[in-house]
């Protein structure tokens, strides 16, 4: 039996080597470029092949004879060839050259950008074809990505990194070192307000990636482009009509591993009050403890449901093509959250670093509906005029618990030997609804031949609602290792809601000339933009009626706790209780050249701001209604030399600003958990100068290298500080500054390179950014007292690392219908918090973060996927890059030469779906 089988394996052995081979490349018979995906059938057999990555096939095991081979490609004409495999061991090698069908060029440039707009392909060509330095996400490469919000995606970006919100998902963009309030975001070309109720910067794990047909970033400004981005802007588009009927849908279900280890605790978040009394019943109001109900102190804990995540997207063209339509929407239903070690700490003497004075241990529960609805619209009434109205909607609902308990270090009896300490428990139950929602009509017309003329309309909402956020407190005791809750403590009711109203206009202009025998297209337009924010902020204090109530004797759940309220009428004196408003209006003059080879484009943008604020409730302070008002000339130049089709040099300068955000300006102060905060009234907005120069190279259609340098200078950049008090120096607090000058440089390299059916991308940055602040240090002086004095310090700026890298192996075999993805992204070191006292900053320490995803296409168009996340269950770590010897026996300080302030652990979580596309 083993000789027959060693025969037969022989034998197919033989077989295989004489039998002939078919290889060589499909490709575009016009440019040359690869076809990736063409499938090549010879006729009557059944041997085929699917042409990879690079466009190369290979059809093995052929016998020798003369046959036909087809090969076939979307918009390409089928070609057939003649083949003749002459011996057993003959290796036939040939390209074969598609020709585009006859009506392909008129397509592309009627829809181009549509037609293929979520594709590999498109990308690459338009960042080939770009103005400016940009880096596009396919669509295509979003779906295979392991990333479920937009926030995820942008990090795979060359020169981006995120910063991660409590349970471990990307919630801001870091653009080249640039803090988010450097960055702003557009939805199809048009800037969105935000829910925030302090600052301007979006939120970007609000979006679901599925709604985009594409993800840009510009990475420098023209004239025709709003000039509040330093770092850069981020423009999601979303899914366009299709030139046919397309349906796209999937349905997927999931799993956090941290629920697997500890439970998952919710509070009745469908019954919160959603209006405080003060609101329900007017400010003369005295409020009861019966008007706040036991909604949020009503808790549960139990495994959480899978998560449920689901898309669809619909669109077709009617009337002979000219009226078109898409209607996509999304729903996430996700149960995350995190375990957290957070460290509290005091500058003693003139100790190096901080004395630890609290460890609390925390633990967030967080369930989150994350739903966007997008519909687009367009007539094209006829070839000259278009008119397009598309309507985003989207929202995020947050519930979240967090448990914490904390250990008092140092007093009350704190000894790690015997097990004993004074304990302090706390649960914050917080719900909160955000929502933006936009609407643009835009009219495109082509007035003349050579004159063009553009228009949008806009009205844009963004919401931000958290409704009875509970506070409840209890002291403990830690007895021989063993823990206990104790008595009650003081507890607070919250209620914010803050909402921005945006109405804007645009209007473009385009004048095709011939000066001086160079094709020269002018653009000139304006912006006029009606912004209206107004906050509320209420706030009560409850004291419990019983201050002696033993835990487990007198009451046994947090709903059966009894208070008083201290404040019955509500604080609603509140900086955060305020108006505010902006109009910006600009203009700009753009020219551009478009003889090839080299393109140049410039011009000015001027933009006039009128920022203003007014105080609801003011007590006393100095300027309870205060205004900025500024003009800005906002000059550019690019430059693109394409010395070949895939080749180009780029070299940019560009001038933006930075405006202070809406709450920044107020004069308030608030007593947070861990410091007072203030605003400040005279804070200026940031100047930046910003040159670039890049490399780039495309040798096929999804293939790049680019190299590029970056420098920026700003004049008076905005970072928060822990600051002194110029009238009582002895008050410290925490808030906005301008200070002098800062410079931030770089270079970025990016790649993508395939291999028949393996693929690699990469990314790296190097950035260095410096900025001298004032920093207090204590000393002794002559006398022998404790004084502290100030000194400036130079590191660099918040947030950026200096080295940010990406690495991701795909693999896409088309004649098997798999796609995988393994995913590595590294964020190095960068600092988390400004310490008021040198070397006593907080950095983030640097991470590597490994995602995962599966594709496997199956019959009747359905496919099925898997996406994993945090594969090496990658925590958040940060420290003080120094130690104090008062810290000696806090436990859980392992950090060799650092003082640890926080660890989060997020664990993995995994998704399974599967998708239909028509």
């Amino acid at each position: 039996m083993n000789r027959l089988l060693l025969t037969s394996i022989c034998l197919l052995s033989v077989l295989d080597v004489l039998a002939g081979t078919i290889r060589g490349r499909a490709v575009d018979a016009t440019t040359g470029q690869p076809i990736i995906g063409a499938t090549l059938i010879i006729e009557n057999t059944k041997f085929f092949n699917v042409s990879g990555l690079d466009g190369s096939f290979s059809i093995k095991n052929v016998p020798s004879g003369s046959y036909k081979i087809r090969i076939s490609y979307v918009s390409y004409r089928t070609m057939t060839r003649d083949v003749v495999i002459t011996s057993d061991d003959h290796t036939l090698t040939l390209d074969l050259p598609l020709e585009t069908e006859s009506d392909r060029e008129i397509a592309e440039v009627t829809v181009k950008g549509k037609r293929d707009g979520s594709s590999d392909r498109t990308a690459r060509d338009l960042e080939r074809n770009a103005l400016q330095v940009t880096n596009i996400v396919s669509g295509r490469t979003i779906e295979l990505s392991p990333d479920l919000t937009v926030a995820n995606v942008i990090q795979r970006v060359s020169g981006i990194s995120i910063e991660r919100n409590s349970n471990g998902d990307g919630q801001y963009a870091i653009l080249r070192g640039m803090d988010k309030r450097y960055n702003y975001t557009l939805v199809n070309g048009v800037k969105i307000p935000s829910p925030d109720n302090r600052y301007r910067y979006v939120p970007l794990d609000i979006f679901p990636s599925e709604l985009l047909d594409r993800l840009e970033v510009y990475k420098a400004l023209t004239p025709s482009m709003e000039g509040d981005a330093v770092g850069g802007a981020i423009n999601m588009v979303m899914k366009d009509a299709p030139e046919r009927l397309t349906v796209l849908a999937n349905l997927a279900t999931g799993y956090s591993e941290l629920f697997l280890n500890r439970p998952f605790v919710s509070f009745d978040a469908k019954n919160v009050n959603s209006q405080s009394p003060y609101e329900q019943y007017g400010n003369q109001y005295s409020a009861k403890f019966a008007d706040f109900n036991k909604a949020s102190t009503t808790y549960t804990s139990h495994n959480p449901s899978p998560n449920l995540i689901g898309s669809f997207a619909i669109g077709n063209r009617f009337l002979n093509q000219r009226f078109g339509i898409m209607l996509a929407g999304s729903l996430q239903n996700t149960f995350r959250g995190s375990n957290s070690l957070f460290f509290n700490g005091d500058v003693v003497d003139t100790l190096r670093g901080i004395t630890l004075t609290k460890q609390s241990e925390r633990q967030y529960s967080e369930h989150q509906t994350r739903s966007g609805l997008h519909a687009k619209m367009d007539f094209r009434v006829n070839e000259n005029n278009k008119i397009q109205w598309f309507n985003a909607l989207i929202s995020l609902r947050n519930e979240q618990i967090r448990e914490t308990k904390s250990t008092e270090l140092g007093i009350g009896g704190f000894d790690p030997v015997l097990g004993n300490a004074t304990l302090g428990y706390e649960t914050r139950s917080r719900l909160t609804k955000q929502k933006i929602y936009n609407s643009t009509l835009q009219g495109t017309h082509q007035l003349t031949s050579a004159l063009g003329l553009t228009w949008s309309a806009v009205y844009s909402l963004a919401a931000n609602d958290v409704p009875d956020q509970t506070y409840v407190s209890l002291l403990g005791i830690r007895k021989n290792f063993v823990d206990s809750r104790t008595t009650v403590q003081d507890g607070t009711r919250r209620w914010e809601h803050n909402t921005d109203n945006d109405l804007a206009g645009y209007l473009n202009l385009t004048l095709k000339t011939n000066l001086a025998g160079m094709a020269v297209e002018w653009m000139a337009g304006g912006l006029y933009r009606d912004k209206q924010r107004t906050n509320f902020y209420n706030n009560y204090t409850l004291r419990p009626t019983n201050p002696f109530a033993q835990y487990g004797v007198d009451f046994t759940d947090y709903n059966q706790i009894s208070y008083n309220i201290q404040n019955p009428l509500g604080s609603v004196a509140s900086a955060l209780s305020y108006d505010a408003s902006e109009t910006t209006t600009s203009g700009y003059l753009q020219f551009r050249t478009t003889d090839q080879p080299l393109e140049v484009t410039g011009g000015v943008r001027v933009e006039h701001t009128d920022q203003g604020y007014a105080m609801k409730f003011p007590i006393g302070e100095d300027q309870p209604v205060g205004s900025q008002i500024y003009t800005d000339v906002l000059p550019s130049l690019h430059f693109r030399y394409r010395p070949t089709e895939t080749t180009n040099w780029r070299l940019s300068y560009f001038r933006s600003l930075n405006r202070p955000g809406f709450f920044e300006i107020v004069p308030y102060r608030i007593v947070n958990e861990e410091y007072q905060e203030r605003g400040n009234p005279n804070l200026k907005r940031v100047i930046a100068d910003n040159v670039d120069l890049r490399y780039e190279f495309f040798p096929r259609p999804l293939e790049q290298f680019m190299i590029g340098l970056f420098y920026k200078h700003l004049k008076d950049p905005i970072e928060y500080t822990l600051q002194k008090d110029a009238i009582r120096g002895q008050d410290l607090y925490y808030g906005p500054g301008n200070f002098g000058n800062a410079t931030n440089f770089g270079l970025e390299l990016d790649a993508i390179k395939y291999f028949r059916q393996w693929g690699l991308k990469a990314n790296y940055t190097y950035t260095n950014s410096s900025i001298t602040t004032p920093k207090s240090k204590r000393i002794r002086n002559a006398q022998g007292d404790l004084q502290t004095i100030t000194v400036n310090q130079t590191r660099a700026l918040y947030g950026q690392s200096a080295h940010v890298a990406n690495l991701s192996l795909l693999y896409k075999s088309s004649e098997h219908g798999w796609d995988g993805q393994l995913a590595a992204s590294y964020t190095g070191g960068r600092i988390n918090t400004v310490s008021q006292f040198v070397d006593n900053d907080l950095y983030q320490k640097g991470f590597v973060q490994m995602d995962a995803s599966l594709e496997k296409r199956i019959k009747g168009g359905f496919l099925l996927f898997a996406k994993a996340n945090n594969l090496l269950n990658t925590p958040t770590e940060i420290f003080i890059k120094n130690t104090s010897p008062k810290n000696s026996d806090v436990p859980n300080q392992d950090v060799s030469g650092k003082t640890l302030i926080r660890r989060d652990y997020f664990q993995r979580s995994y998704v399974l779906g599967i998708r239909y596309k028509l």
